[in-house]
């Protein structure tokens, strides 16, 4: 199959999704940092030096999402209708689960504003608790649900 962000001779380009139905469209992306239980308590606790971890790693990621199409190159802008980023502390992890979800009505799809949200989220806590851990781990970020347009339902 090949990739439709390369044209014939194999240069990158922004495919043309002008000839797509408008449908509604939905994503939702996950992923997590691991880190100390010390680490974790800050969050939880509300105690951390640079304030509400979580609450302005929720608003980096709807910013994130809005922001998509600036941040990766062949990314339509989408007029996005709803973005929810979700934090969850976690004592099993531990650390922080996040679930990114968007929705749109319009020719393409929202993953990548889910997974931007979802990492831009991740990233924020990161850089919110970094003073006292450098060895904190984001991975699993990945998409979980995708539905709307020709290829339809896919869930993770």
């Amino acid at each position: 199959m090949p990739l439709s962000h390369f044209d014939d001779q194999g240069h990158a380009h922004m495919v043309d999704v002008s000839d797509k139905d408008i449908t509604d469209r939905i994503a939702t992306a996950q992923g997590h940092i691991t880190m100390a239980a010390e680490t974790l308590a800050l969050i939880k606790d509300g105690t951390a030096k640079k304030g509400d971890v979580l609450g302005t790693a929720r608003l980096a990621g709807i910013m994130a999402a809005k922001k998509c199409s600036d941040l990766i190159p062949l990314c339509h802008p989408l007029p996005i209708s709803k973005v929810s980023v979700d934090l969850i502390p976690d004592d099993a992890l531990p650390g922080v689960k996040v679930t990114a979800t968007v929705k749109t009505t319009g020719q393409t799809g929202v993953e990548m504003e889910a997974l931007t949200a979802t990492s831009v989220a991740l990233l924020t806590v990161y850089d919110m608790v970094k003073a006292v851990q450098k060895d904190m781990v984001i991975s699993g970020v990945r998409v979980t649900l995708k539905d709307g347009g020709k290829s339809g339902r896919f869930e993770a």
